[in-house]
């Protein structure tokens, strides 16, 4: 009877070993182990990953044949993809014990330079690709690519533009700026005619040209509109003398009364000196009021002057008088 020796050595025994290691079977200490971290060789880790490139190649060259059925294939393409994620393991493991990166690998790009559908994640080898559902999936997906491209391509052309798409340049020939400067200018017109007419008075009248820029101080009329004819000023000039004479009769009579308030506040030493404005103060926007009071025929100077602010004695009054009212009511009732 032979012994193990013998039977190694038998050209039987090689034919078989080779087939088994070609079909990626081998012995029982010979097989390759399930977790790629518990081989600590740097060798033996390179030796199984070259054993499994070996299975993937074989494995997408079977599922090329035409022969096999659909569950054939989608089995034979969950086989690559099982291998697929063991080799990663097995690279890993290489990394970590100081080997060569093999995980540096390039995206697959098409003729765009857009990343083929398929390359990442579950991935579809030969024959799987033309799969029920599975077709479907890469025409929706180049669908959509196409759809983005078309999107990108219609508002391409309003990206990057310069600075005559905004209307910067607009101004630069001076057709526009002279288009603006006689539309005002007949708008102008217009516009003072309308107030001749509203007025009553003669349109034969020559218009005044439209004041611009620093052509205002010269002008006859004011930048801000169209004033009324010279009768009318005249008219509302007289009232607002008489206005301004009565109002400085009235100011000479209140002086003293201002003279005592003002002794009255430096005295008491508070801040009435801001409250209370000078003689000159209240005469000048007694004056303002009453100019403004003149075009405003509703108003008059006194609705148009500052309010009176309280002052800190009379603020003082109102709130202690504020506090015996809440202490009668809370100890005596209503």
């Amino acid at each position: 009877m032979a012994r193990n020796e013998e039977k190694a050595q038998s050209m039987l025994y090689r034919f078989r070993e080779a087939q088994a290691a070609e079909l990626g079977l081998g012995t029982r200490a010979d097989r390759r182990p399930k977790m790629a971290s518990a081989c600590k060789s740097l060798r033996e880790c390179e030796r199984w990953r070259g054993e499994i490139l070996r299975e993937l190649s074989r494995k997408v060259s079977k599922i090329q044949d035409a022969g096999l059925t659909d569950y054939e294939v989608r089995d034979v393409n969950d086989e690559i993809n099982k291998l697929m994620r063991e080799k990663r393991h097995w690279e890993n493991q290489i990394i970590a014990l100081g080997g060569a990166n093999y995980r540096r690998n390039v995206a697959m790009l098409d003729d765009d330079g857009k990343e083929v559908p398929g390359t990442k994640g579950y991935k579809y080898f030969g024959r799987a690709k033309d799969l029920p559902g599975v077709r479907e999936l890469f025409q929706s997906k180049k669908q959509e690519e196409e759809e983005e491209n078309q999107a990108l391509a219609f508002y391409k052309k309003f990206m990057n533009q310069g600075p005559a798409y905004f209307g910067d340049l607009d101004e630069a020939d001076g057709k526009l700026l002279e288009y603006e400067r006689q539309a005002e200018e007949e708008e102008w017109r217009d516009e003072y005619t309308h107030v001749l007419e509203t007025l009553d008075l003669p349109l034969d009248d020559p218009i005044p040209k439209m004041p611009r820029g620093s052509s205002t101080s010269s002008s006859p009329l004011p930048s801000n509109g169209p004033s009324p004819p010279q009768p009318l000023v005249n008219a509302k000039r007289k009232a607002q003398e008489e206005d301004v004479e009565m109002d400085t009769v009235n100011a000479e009579a209140a002086a003293p009364d201002q003279a005592k308030r003002l002794r009255k506040a430096e005295s008491d030493g508070a801040a009435k000196a801001d409250i209370i404005p000078s003689n000159g103060g209240v005469d000048s926007i007694r004056t303002h009021a009453s100019a403004a009071a003149a075009y405003l025929g509703f108003l008059s100077p006194e609705d148009l002057m500052p309010p009176t602010l309280p002052t800190r004695e009379e603020m003082e009054g109102v709130l202690l008088a504020l506090r015996k009212q809440a202490l009668v009511e809370e100890y005596f009732g209503e």
